[in-house]
């Protein structure tokens, strides 16, 4: 009897607190997001809100993009070991290269999403991210 005291007691302890987003869940929804010259896709992207998922950028291009969405990420819980990719609501990447990022957006809206090297939305590369 005891033992199984304490091991329900580890188990439980062992559990992510309800409403905070694990070090490094399994089993997520992956999106996958493609910055090119001069373009996101997919350009509209809709999430649910309170769900994790694993944002999953590719640079196509041989030149840098960045994925730049402020006011998404900052009504994102993004996962510890991920914080630091996402610099002043961006995330910078160089030619070819891609990134994931795990993250729960918390709060309903729709959120603009750009690139912001120079000219680089005013060339079509924008878009927006709804959460529902």
């Amino acid at each position: 009897m005891r033992k199984s005291i304490v091991c329900l007691a580890l188990f439980v302890t062992a559990q992510a607190p309800v409403g905070r987003l694990p070090a490094q869940p399994s089993g997520l929804e992956t999106v996958t997001v493609t910055l090119s010259n001069f373009k996101f896709t997919p350009d509209a992207i809709i999430l649910q809100h309170g769900r994790s998922y694993r944002l999953h950028l590719v640079n196509a291009s041989g030149g840098g993009h960045d994925f730049t969405a402020p006011d998404f990420f900052a009504a994102s819980a993004i996962a510890p070991p991920d914080r630091a990719m996402v610099t002043d609501g961006k995330i910078r990447l160089a030619g070819k290269a891609s990134v994931d990022v795990t993250l729960t957006p918390e709060k309903p809206g729709v959120y603009a999403l750009h690139c912001s090297h120079f000219m680089h939305s005013g060339m079509g590369m924008s878009g927006h991210l709804t959460i529902q």
